[in-house]
């Protein structure tokens, strides 16, 4: 009997050493946390369940925001698809990356908090839309610029380390397909912001957008999905957010928050409660010191954003009281800076001359075409002629609280003096301090700004 008994304490002992060892594979004994930055293509803020959008199919972020903490004033440092990764990566404004134009490599030289992680003993990978030049692929362990390879790049990883992965979809960026999804969006679920016209050709749009927004929502249940198989999901800060605002006429490529303001959810079960809502201001150069602090490295000087740990802690806290955004050359010149507070923007336009043309895939959308054949039978409303008015004011100035669609212009107004001296003495000030100077060219537009076709100068030949 005793042999018996001794027999079946051997087999469970075994059992469950088992057990230890696969455990302590999936997590390693350092107790660091795992990072995963999950970065949307072009996706607004509010085109989501969790932020107040009733009709979307956003099932997987919306759960995402309910274990973790939805944060409502995020904003990036601009909206222009790679000087905005650059900026993420680095913690630094694009001005100061050296890629600040779209399409511009990110210059070896930069640190990026990669390397900093993979110095101290992180495996980190990329899988999904890259845009980041071929210099920033040595810093990380294992690049994949294949799609739907996330949840792979996870079963792949070395289980003996902590990791770091930088996972980007390529939705919601155009062109768009339609019955992607088992149950597109109708044009009666759209919400056509007011700055856009109430036309079935902009609904039908938005709608094909929106089935794009579902498709890269589900790539978040599967990742999320894959980490709790692997045991790994409690000790896993998720970080969620996009790269610019939607692909549409005053939206993309502008300082508007229609262009800036992101959705950004962090969900970290061990650390981070659940379902807590943080209404305090950051900005995605926050990003890079905040996931070195919470791995115990030390915050180089080369990164210009600040640390959100303390919000994760107490979302009451504040970090900053000012945001700051910029926008350079995206397929057509331009040169514009923002400040943002809580309650007000302040913008300065420094190349009033030209119109605030949207990105050439936006120009060449059913949107803007119907909104080009609209303004010639004069038939938009002011705030839908925005993007075609030259010249442009030199200054806007919005109250947020009244105006979130930045659509009256406060700037010159008595009442508003203070606060507009205010902003720009604080925009003036993170101009020095970043060292950022007007170019002394202007970069000529590649695309044609009616018809959004590329100009013969640029053509391959």
């Amino acid at each position: 009997m005793r042999i018996k008994l001794s027999a079946v304490l051997l087999v469970v002992l075994l059992i469950l050493g088992t057990g230890a060892v696969e455990s302590q594979a999936q997590a390693p004994a350092t107790g660091k946390p795992n990072f995963i930055v999950f970065i949307a293509d072009d996706m607004a803020w509010d085109d989501c369940g969790t932020y107040g959008h009733e009709k979307i199919q956003t099932p997987h972020l919306d759960q995402l925001a309910a274990d973790g903490m939805k944060f409502t004033e995020a904003l990036l440092t601009c909206s222009s698809c790679s000087p905005s990764r650059s900026s993420i990566i680095t913690g630094r404004y694009p001005h100061s990356t050296g890629a600040h134009q779209l399409h511009l490599p990110l210059p070896a030289s930069q640190v990026t908090f990669v390397e900093k992680l993979k110095d101290s003993g992180y495996y980190t990978a990329a899988a999904g839309k890259w845009h980041l030049g071929t210099p920033t692929e040595s810093k990380f362990d294992h690049v994949t610029t294949k799609l739907n390879q996330w949840v792979n790049t996870l079963k792949q990883r070395p289980k003996d380390k902590p990791f770091c992965m930088w996972f980007a979809t390529t939705d919601p960026h155009r062109p768009y397909e339609r019955n992607i999804i088992p149950r597109p969006h109708l044009n009666e679920d759209v919400i056509v912001p007011p700055y856009l016209p109430d036309t079935p050709e902009v609904r039908s749009d938005l709608a094909l957008y929106y089935d794009e927004i579902t498709r890269l929502d589900s790539v978040m249940g599967r990742v999320r999905q894959e980490l709790k198989e692997q045991g790994v999901a409690d000790n896993t800060m998720i970080v969620f957010l996009s790269d610019n605002g939607r692909p549409f006429p005053r939206c993309k490529t502008t300082v508007y928050d229609s262009g800036v303001k992101t959705p950004w959810i962090v969900a970290w079960p061990a650390k981070v409660k659940a379902g807590t809502v943080c209404k305090s201001l950051i900005s995605s150069v926050d990003l890079a010191p905040t996931l070195l602090e919470l791995a115990g490295l030390e915050v180089g000087e080369t990164f210009q954003g600040k640390s959100f740990k303390p919000l994760l802690e107490n979302p009451n806290a504040t970090i900053r009281t000012h945001i700051f955004a910029e926008h350079n050359w995206h397929d057509f010149e331009d040169f514009g800076r923002a400040v943002r507070s809580r309650r007000y923007k302040y913008i300065r336009n420094f190349y009033p001359d030209i119109p605030g043309t949207p990105p050439a895939d936006a120009v060449r959308s059913p949107t803007y075409t119907v909104m080009r054949e609209l303004r010639d039978q004069n038939k938009l409303t002011e705030d839908q002629r925005n993007c075609f008015v030259v010249p442009r004011p030199e200054v806007e100035l919005y109250d947020l609280e009244k105006d979130p669609h930045e659509l009256n212009n406060l700037a010159g107004k008595p009442e508003y003096q203070k606060v507009e001296q205010e902003l720009r003495a604080e925009l003036d000030q993170w101009q020095e301090a970043t060292y950022d100077r007007l170019p002394r060219n202007r970069r000529p537009d590649e695309f044609h700004r009616e018809t959004g076709e590329q100009l013969p100068a640029f053509r391959k030949k």
